[in-house]
Order: structure tokens, then sequence, then C-alpha cells
């Protein structure tokens, strides 16, 4: 793996978040993996965790955007009331701004601890 290399080291972390996403707080050890092999700085490590965060949070969107749109259909193939409708779309702008601020957030403080661990401790 390259270390300075961002972007791959971004989307390490990414896939790592993804794989390891069945254990509670996931994004932190994807941003961890990613900050470790970034190396450098401190900010490198939070800089690369957070954009590793980014990479995870936009695959998971496309997922979640295509069951919306599925589910979407079919609520209104059911003639489901447009106050349903309204109320389903602030709940999808709330939750994503909450699933940006977990996902982004939480591998950014990963790879700062990812960064600390390389140099700080003898792993």
């Amino acid at each position: 793996m390259g270390e300075h290399d961002t972007l791959l080291n971004a989307v390490i972390g990414a896939v790592a978040s993804m794989v390891l996403s069945f254990v509670p707080l996931s994004p932190v050890l994807g941003g961890a993996v990613a900050g470790y092999l970034q190396g450098g700085t401190r900010s490198d490590g939070l800089r690369v965790g957070a954009i590793s965060g980014l990479l995870g949070l936009l695959v998971g969107a496309v997922f979640f955007g295509l069951f919306f749109v599925v589910f979407g259909a079919y609520l209104f193939g059911m003639g489901a009331p447009r106050a349903f409708s309204a109320f389903g779309l602030l709940f999808v702008l709330v939750a994503a701004v909450i699933s940006a601020l977990y996902t982004v957030g939480l591998s950014a403080v990963g790879g700062w601890l990812g960064n600390y661990a390389k140099y700080e401790m003898d792993i």
C-alpha cells in the first residue's frame, strides 16, 4: 500500500468500513486503516479518514437511493397520500444529514487514531 497515496488509502479504508459494517462504529475502523496506511502527520490521517468516510457514504447513498426510489414508486402506485410523501422526504433529508455526520465524522476520527497508532504505539 502506498504511503502518502491518499486516494488509494481512502479507497482501502472505505472498503474496510463496508466489509466491517456488521461491527458497531465500523467507520472508525475503516478510517483507522486509511490513517495507518497514509502516514504523515495527524492532519494527513484526519484528511484521509474523512475522504474514506465520504467514499463510503457515497456508496451507501447509491444503495439507499435505489431502495428509496423502488419503495417510493411502490407507495405512489398504491395511492399514498401527499402528506406521507412530504414526511418521507423530510425523513430522508434528516437521515442523510445524520448519516453524513456519523460516517464522515467517525472516519475522520479513525484516520487520526490510525495515524496515532502508527507513530506513537509499537504496532
